[in-house]
């Protein structure tokens, strides 16, 4: 495809999409089809010879339509909202076409700092706390990450990792395993399942405090967890709190959790991927006091605010401390491997 073609076959992709969002409520939400329904109406291999623009059209429309669940049908009410726009696509597709990777400044200065920029310009829009933005001079800041799920685990990685260094310059003798073996993290028993599954990568143990009346952690729930485990001889080190839970949209105590997180020097994490984008709304924004407690923050702006997944925006406070963690782990694993 040549530059020509290109510009003939965009034109004829963008009528196919938007065809499909004028026209999507006429299609069968959730499809008919059973496991395994795809492969027999495909080849088995790649082709040698390319298809043509209008066979491949005309396969999406025949064998993958058939197979898609859509999401941005009014009639779509599972899980939680995704987004979507025009200005979104067409964002993409100049991403797309620009194609950098953007993993540090140098790779991509306007990569980088359009993202911080943007990232504050969010910031402010949900009235966070100063430390948590980028145009300070502090170690605060906010980057992009692909889901919820990934911010949790960054936070709870930053989190062992901050812990560790702290009681091995305490204790000089204490070992990495010997530490992580001790290290105990904290959610309701509403948070998401991705929060289990971060404990699991981290290699630490993970306990559910029990939700009151209302599905909302509570202080006096936590503390009594906090004192038994502490008797064990447990290291609390890091809690995630959940704004708008994916199972019923239920708040967790802010106000009451996070003074005691601070008061045990543990890693509040704020998971508000599902009702983040709310806080946005002054008639709103009480949600989320509290906040000012907590060392990292995400929502995911892939769900209200219509633009494409992946985009869940995450701040922290330690945000340069996190970068520096990421930079002495690399460098020990060199260290090591070497």
């Amino acid at each position: 495809m040549n530059a020509s073609e290109f510009r003939r076959r965009g034109k004829e992709m963008v009528d196919y999409v938007a065809n499909y969002m004028e026209g999507i409520e006429g299609r069968q939400v959730y499809p008919d089809v059973e496991p395994g329904y795809l492969r027999p109406l495909i080849p088995a291999a790649a082709p040698q010879e390319p298809d043509t623009f209008e066979d491949i059209i005309n396969d999406v429309e025949k064998i993958i339509m058939p197979g898609v669940t859509h999401w941005h049908s009014p009639y779509f009410f599972a899980y939680f909202p995704t987004a979507s726009s025009y200005p979104a696509m067409l964002a993409d597709m100049l991403c797309g076409a620009i194609g950098c990777i953007g993993f540090s400044w140098a790779a991509s200065p306007a990569c980088t700092e359009l993202e911080t920029v943007m990232m504050d310009w969010l910031g402010k829009m949900l009235e966070l706390p100063k430390a948590f933005l980028n145009e300070k001079a502090g170690e605060g800041g906010g980057v992009i990450q692909g889901s919820a799920s990934e911010a949790t685990l960054v936070a709870l990685l930053a989190a062992r990792t901050k812990v560790i260094h702290r009681l091995q310059a305490a204790s000089p003798e204490l070992t990495q395993a010997a530490i992580m073996e001790k290290l105990v993290a904290y959610s309701s028993d509403q948070a998401h399942s991705s929060v289990e599954r971060a404990g699991l990568i981290g290699g630490v143990k993970l306990k559910a405090i029990p939700s009151d009346g209302n599905f909302a952690m509570r202080a006096s729930a936590l503390q009594e967890a906090l004192e038994r485990d502490k008797a064990d001889g447990l290291i609390p080190f890091f809690m995630v709190a959940t704004l708008g839970t994916t199972t019923c949209c239920s708040f967790d105590n802010l106000l009451e959790v996070g003074p005691i997180c601070n008061k045990e020097d543990m890693w509040l994490h704020v998971d508000a991927a599902y009702a983040g984008s709310a806080f946005i709304c002054p008639e709103f924004r009480h949600l989320l006091n509290g906040v000012e407690f907590a060392d990292s923050f995400n929502f995911n702006p892939h769900k209200w605010l219509l633009v494409n997944f992946d985009c869940s925006a995450m701040w922290s406070r330690q945000l340069v401390r996190m970068l520096r963690l990421k930079k002495t782990c690399l460098v020990s694993a060199v260290v090591r491997r070497s």
